[in-house]
């Protein structure tokens, strides 16, 4: 019997103040994240003080949330942006984007390294290992509300999601009874959140950091990942169901998602072949004082 995804989206609730598991995600995936990357600045993986790198962190934070939100209206809900633009602060209601929150991410990236005198794509390759474990904590977060399924199939792991029902009108206690009673079994659906947390969650993040444990030519770890999670992402969406204010884009088959991530894939494999006449960053001796800007370094 297919599996029946019920869970309570809501972690915490104090009174009015509800703490969704989504959110929850967001902060562990930011909180790992800055743990292994101090341990990777601590071992001259990148030459800044420990207060420089919390400050990138922050920028990253922003990146992220804000480049996230606003990909999300502009690639998912062009629509909805230009009849009701306060709908761009509406987080609550969900929606963000990965391919906005990248370029959130590139942008806050760019603006850190220009205050700190790093050469861009070096702060880039330190920061890539680490932006897997907050996809896949995201990933998982999405399974927990039971948004972003799958499309119908027949598999043994197929999983039913209530929100993907909610045309029927019905209680999800009157889901759950018709769950039990066998009338929703062609209602399963793949469950491609937990794809893509294994695969941009797990694999990506196995991948990049034992890839990453030694020094790299400039290039090379911002360029893996994008090739891999332009390849994992493009792979899922063929069993995601696409957004249903898009549908699919082409040839009954091709949707947002997988046309957000094609050039990725380009700037990945760009990348690599950048990488194979690039320098490499050797670990240096991270000093507790103000890091000497790359120009002047002997």
């Amino acid at each position: 019997m297919h599996y029946f995804v019920d869970i309570n989206p809501i972690a915490i609730s104090l009174g009015p103040v509800q703490v969704h598991w989504y959110g929850i995600m967001y902060l562990l995936g930011f909180g790992a994240a800055w743990w292994l990357g101090q341990r990777r600045r601590a071992a001259g993986r990148l030459p800044v003080t420990h207060d420089q790198f919390s400050d990138l962190c922050f920028y990253l934070m922003l990146g992220v949330i804000l480049g996230g939100r606003i990909g999300y209206m502009v690639f998912y809900d062009t629509s909805e942006l230009i009849h009701h633009p306060l709908s761009l602060i509406r987080v609550w209601e969900g929606g963000m984007s990965f391919h906005g929150g990248l370029l959130g991410v590139l942008a806050a990236g760019l603006i850190w390294t220009r205050r700190h005198a790093i050469t861009f794509f070096d702060a880039i390759d330190f920061i890539a290992p680490l932006v897997p474990i907050g996809l896949g904590l995201g990933r998982l977060g999405n399974f927990i509300g039971g948004e972003l399924w799958g499309r119908r199939t027949d598999v043994a792991w197929g999983m039913i999601f209530p929100r993907a029902l909610e045309s029927l009108g019905k209680s999800r206690d009157e889901l759950y009874q018709m769950y039990l009673a066998g009338q929703l079994n062609n209602e399963a659906r793949h469950p491609s959140q937990l794809y893509e947390f294994a695969l941009e969650g797990i694999v990506l993040f196995a991948v990049l950091w034992f890839y990453s444990r030694k020094p790299r030519p400039r290039y090379a770890v911002s360029g893996l990942f994008a090739l891999l999670y332009g390849i994992f992402r493009f792979s899922v969406e063929f069993v995601r169901e696409p957004d249903v204010q898009l549908g699919f884009l082409a040839f009954d088959w091709v949707t947002m998602g997988q046309i957000l991530s094609l050039p990725l894939i380009a700037v990945g494999l760009l990348l690599l072949w950048l990488s194979r006449r690039a320098p490499t960053l050797a670990p240096a001796e991270v000093e507790a004082g103000p890091v000497v800007p790359e120009k002047h370094r002997g």
